[in-house]
């Protein structure tokens, strides 16, 4: 584990690696979204695609995107976007495939792979088995009972960090 992001709600996976750590291939698992508040809407998962399209556009030259298609990740909505381009500040070629998965609440979580182009191929399978086994949290039903009087449930962990 290279460490926590987005204030603790997610983690960077990564085998050692020779180059520089802003160069490794990794594997970025997180809540990016936080599940809005009170009336308020979140940009839901076309707007967070979007958003993560421009920011890697912005940083990259020869952006390209690959893929989009939606899916289904624990029997929740998910958007996967793969794309490929040149890094602008490092000069590095990168594959990055990111899917969005809508939790509890519309809170949207991401599963991201960053790599070379050239480690895609032994990586995705890794990336692959980690959006299999996702697990996402349940909805708090309450303080301390659930709906039908058994205790409320907690969010769990993904599967992939218990």
């Amino acid at each position: 584990m290279l460490g926590e992001i987005f204030a603790g709600n997610g983690v960077v996976v990564a085998p050692q690696q020779k180059e520089d750590r802003a160069l490794w291939d990794a594997i970025t698992v997180a809540l990016v979204v936080p599940p809005p508040e009170g009336d308020e809407e979140g940009p839901g998962l076309n707007g967070i695609v979007e958003q993560s399209s421009t920011a890697m556009r912005e940083a990259g030259q020869n952006f390209v995107t690959l893929q989009r298609q939606e899916r289904t990740i624990d029997h929740k909505p998910a958007q996967l976007l793969k794309v490929q381009y040149k890094e602008k500040t490092s000069g590095r070629d990168w594959i990055e495939e990111l899917v969005f998965i809508e939790g509890p609440g519309n809170g949207i979580y991401s599963v991201a792979l960053k790599c070379a182009p050239q480690n895609a191929t032994k990586l995705e399978p890794a990336f692959a088995e980690v959006l299999r086994s996702w697990t996402l949290p349940e909805a708090e039903l309450g303080e301390d009972e659930g709906a039908a009087g058994t205790p409320a449930k907690t969010p769990a962990a993904p599967a992939h960090n218990r």
